[in-house]
């Protein structure tokens, strides 16, 4: 079993890669759960667990709430428990966990999410004044190297800052692969003029934002990287669902009900499961798997 400071060294790793994880702690147990306070690990975005904080059906429950709180990006305490008149509290978030041994857990899930991304195309001295403020305002910034290279994985802007070399290649990309925020450093007479000879239907052309930025008075390139990007952030707050981007989304649900138990639980290929032809069922653990195996017919779906 990894130690906290393997996991920390692993937490490092994946949010250095940009990977989503959730950081899930034991701040309390009840005996005689299996788990300490203290006892961690760590949940990534396909259900993997590395780490411990309980038992099979307590992990089962830690899976699912933090997959759920990877989607949302906050945090929450989970309170684990085989008591069925556990009254709700405040900032708590309530499981009644049939297969627990007896006692209850409050486990503490904290999503590490990476930073959305965006993509400047050009060498103007704009441009490098956006690659300069990476990760200063909470974006990662950039740089695309050819008109024609992918847009990496969570790009939630695109700004093309090129003085006219490939804007329509860059900016055609980008509308058309539903980039939240598409931005063009040109004169108002020159964007509109730009706009205008893309290949697109208007209603795609109208969102591209030129002159690029908010109407601060910029001067200076460094002022004109500030406006454009707080422009970018204004509309990520308009559009919540943006954040999607972030997160491999699910096939189906994030979370399923295990016929057996009756537990919620991840919908997964990382939790038990058995593959029918009506779809896959989870499990909270192999316990329910085989006995729903053992007799399929006492367990309707």
């Amino acid at each position: 079993m990894p130690t906290r400071s393997d996991l920390a060294t692993r937490a490092a790793a994946l949010a250095a890669a940009g990977t989503p994880f959730v950081w899930a702690t034991v701040v309390r147990a009840e005996r005689p759960t299996s788990a300490k306070p203290g006892d961690s690990a760590l949940v990534l975005s396909d259900g993997e667990l590395d780490g411990f904080v309980g038992g099979e059906c307590a992990e089962a429950t830690v899976r699912a709430q933090a997959l759920e709180a990877l989607t949302t990006g906050d945090t929450r305490m989970v309170r684990i428990t085989p008591l069925l008149d556990m009254g709700q509290e405040p900032g708590v978030v309530v499981v009644h966990n049939s297969c627990l041994s007896g006692g209850t857990l409050d486990v503490f899930l904290e999503p590490s999410r990476p930073l959305p991304v965006v993509v400047v195309y050009g060498q103007a001295p704009i441009a490098a004044a956006l690659v300069r403020a990476d990760r200063v305002f909470g974006q990662q910034i950039r740089l695309l190297s050819s008109p024609d290279d992918p847009f990496p994985v969570g790009t939630v802007g695109v700004v093309v800052a090129s003085h006219g070399n490939d804007e329509p290649t860059v900016l055609t990309r980008a509308l058309q692969a539903g980039i939240g925020y598409v931005g063009l450093v040109a004169s108002r007479v020159r964007g509109p003029a730009v706009l205008d000879a893309l290949d697109v239907d208007d209603d795609i052309r109208k969102q591209v934002h030129t002159p690029a930025g908010f109407d601060i008075g910029a001067r200076t390139p460094a002022e004109v990287a500030l406006s454009i990007l707080a422009e970018i952030v204004s509309t990520q707050h308009e559009s919540p669902d943006d954040a999607r981007l972030l997160v491999r989304e699910p096939a189906d649900e994030v979370t399923s009900r295990d016929p057996v138990c009756g537990m919620t639980v991840a919908a997964v290929d990382t939790s038990p499961h058995v593959d029918g032809p009506d779809g896959t069922i989870y499990f909270c653990g192999t316990g329910c798997r085989t006995a729903y195996l053992d007799d399929p017919a006492a367990y309707p779906l």
